[in-house]
């Protein structure tokens, strides 16, 4: 066995001098770096994470591939993608109830759970993408199976045969639920459709933002300030997409039907994938790094199969690393050792005992047990955005319910009340425009940081502001509420109030736009900077799963508040009834407030432990160069 091995620490190196830190040797200098190692992971890799071209071979001359075109190419695949999935999310609502002739509550859990499945599914596209398939090919299967599932649902309003019959159903019938209702098989093929549109998202989500982001040159001085500029437009890009989704495929509906505005949604996805396979040649890959959950399975096993074995041990050798800059696992470089989650180390803990050969399943790499420590650090932070996407779901639904009862006029314009939500994404817009020009001047100011603000201070923001948005939702409520009882519009929910405008929402809807920027921006950058290298779609899979929990977290709590605040036996209309006006929607609202302080709470709490990867070898570098001038 060819190995370089460092010599195994006596038991009183580790003890050290009482009450001297300096004295005790950090692990991470008790290295073992094995040839035989590296082969035993098989597979073979290309140096660290260079990229390489779609044949898996290393591209000579960067400057012919990658940077700012290639992005661009990628851009038009998520625009059309978040096009789709918010022109659903409003319009599929509507479908459900005018057309299908379902409750607005039941259409609203199902519309809840295709969001949550299309953004929790993405973990599995996550997976692929970094064990096997890499972040284009994902890309380019999961757009296909997207587009399926679009022509699907474009096919069902289309066709009468798919729909219940509407003949004598105005809205006086839709309101007291006496439209013939759809059949059993025509709900079942909606619904398989929707949710083969919402399983194409999984390998789009993940790994468009992380695919953008591999187009940089990790070795120019500017990479930084690209890549933050990057995350800004490529959430414009989202941002365009949510925009047209809530302006022109809402007139192409009332123009043109359901038909036309699903079977728009349709043909920009295919014009979008056909945009992203032209730019093919110019796309710079990393290699994918065999699936990471064999190597977590792999650490988990290995360390608890060593819990019981001391690091003063006589049988110790050393933290078991491969030689040279790279790492054992494809398209990674390695990890510096951290003294964090100390009992993942067990499964680095090389004995004498583990032999010339040991399996990958009893003795781990040190980059292999980080990779895990990496992983497990970061879920506290996007765990805190999900009661952010709580408020976000809730007001794509609740607030179309507020605002079918509001006037829209906008002088003689009468908008949609479907187009409601259009204000969020013009938001977003507007400030990811000025982002550069005024908000980073102010907070660098503020803050001191060259960049305004650190990722983690941006989602901060952006969760103080979601408070902000969803507090002021509950305040306008409570006044509409006592505004429609007042002047006699309790029982007409889907009347519109000639003199209350429905423009006292975009109070609302300006706040969370706002804190949809600093928040999803800062967290995709963040977890792209921090994840491992054959981690970075895992890493923004977290981002999307956040999501998707928020949306499920959503449906719950909406069913929860139902049964917990109705009661059909007495008459007593629960907080989320149909009928808005006799609902308590304020009540929820300020229950949102609650939830929302508590999570920002718990998120100033994590981000004031957590230490970015850069500062933490920064920090382990300054320890051991004082120990050994000391030494």
């Amino acid at each position: 066995m060819d190995s370089s091995e460092i010599k195994s620490p006596t038991e009183g190196s580790l003890q050290g001098t009482p009450g001297t830190s300096m004295n005790r040797k950090k692990l991470a200098i008790y290295f073992i770096e094995s040839e035989d190692r590296r082969m035993a992971f098989g597979r073979g890799y290309t140096a660290g994470s260079t990229p390489v071209d779609i044949h898996g071979k290393s591209i000579v001359d960067l400057s012919k591939t990658g940077g700012w075109i290639a992005a661009f190419f990628i851009f038009g695949n998520e625009m059309a993608e978040r096009m789709a999935y918010f022109g659903l999310s409003v319009n599929m609502v509507a479908f459900m109830f005018y057309v299908m002739h379902r409750p607005f509550t039941s259409s609203s859990n199902a519309v809840n759970n295709f969001l949550g499945i299309s953004q929790a599914s993405s973990v599995l596209g996550g997976f692929l993408a970094d064990a096997y398939l890499g972040r284009y090919w994902t890309i380019a299967i999961f757009t296909t199976i997207y587009l399926a599932g679009l022509t699907g649902i474009t096919l069902c309003a289309t066709i009468s045969k798919f729909v219940p019959n509407q003949e004598e159903c105005d809205q006086f019938s839709l309101l007291l639920g006496q439209c013939e209702p759809a059949k059993p098989w025509q709900m079942t093929y909606l619904y398989a459709v929707l949710y083969i549109t919402a399983f194409g998202a999984a390998g789009i989500r993940p790994c468009v933002s992380s695919f953008g982001a591999d187009q940089f040159d990790e070795g120019s001085k500017n990479y930084k300030a690209h890549l933050d500029r990057f995350f800004n437009f490529f959430y414009l890009s989202v941002t365009i997409g949510a925009i047209v989704a809530f302006t022109a495929v809402v007139y192409v509906q009332m123009r043109y039907g359901w038909g036309s505005a699903f079977g728009s949604l349709a043909i920009a996805m295919g014009i979008s994938n056909m945009v992203f396979f032209i730019g093919t040649p110019l796309y710079r890959h990393r290699l994918p790094g065999g699936s990471p959950l064999t190597r977590v399975a792999q650490v988990l096993l290995a360390a608890f199969r060593k819990r019981n074995a001391p690091f003063g041990s006589s049988e110790f050798i050393g933290l078991y690393e491969v030689p040279g800059r790279q790492s054992a696992i494809k398209g990674s470089r390695k990890i510096a050792h951290t003294d964090d989650f100390r009992f993942l180390d067990k499964a680095a803990l090389q004995l004498k005992e583990d032999g010339a050969n040991p399996s990958p399943w009893r003795l781990c790499t040190v980059t292999q047990v980080e990779e895990v420590k990496i992983l497990v650090k970061l879920i506290p932070i996007p765990a805190c955005t999900i009661m952010l996407n709580v408020i976000l779901t809730e007001f794509l639904t609740l607030s179309v319910q507020q605002a079918y009862t509001l006037n829209t006029h906008l002088g003689h314009l009468k908008l949609p009340v479907t187009c409601m939500p259009v204000f969020p994404g013009l938001s977003v817009f507007l400030i990811l425009s000025l982002y550069y020009s005024l908000f980073v001047p102010i907070f660098r100011r503020i803050t001191g940081h060259p960049h305004g603000a650190s990722q983690l201070q941006r989602v901060g923001i952006g969760l103080a502001v979601s408070i902000l948005s969803v507090a002021w939702a509950a305040i306008f409520e409570r006044y509409r509420r006592n505004y429609a009882i007042k002047h006699g519009y309790e029982a007409s929910f889907l009347t519109a109030m000639p003199n209350l405008t429905a423009y006292w929402l975009l109070i609302q809807y300006c706040l969370i736009g706002v804190a949809e920027v600093f928040c999803i921006v800062g967290l995709l950058e963040f977890l792209y900077e921090e994840a491992p290298d054959a981690m970075k779609s895992i890493g923004s899979a977290y981002a999307a799963l956040a999501g998707g929990l928020g949306c499920f977290l959503a449906t719950i709590i909406n069913n929860i508040i139902k049964s917990a605040t109705g009661n059909l036996d007495k008459g007593q209309p629960s907080w989320l009834s149909q009928n808005i006006n006799t609902g308590r929607f304020d009540y929820f609202y300020w229950l949102l407030t609650a939830l929302s302080i508590v999570n920002f709470s718990i998120f100033l709490y994590s981000a004031h432990r957590y230490k970015y990867r850069a500062q933490q070898v920064h920090e382990m570098e300054k320890h051991e160069m004082a120990y050994s001038g000391s030494s």
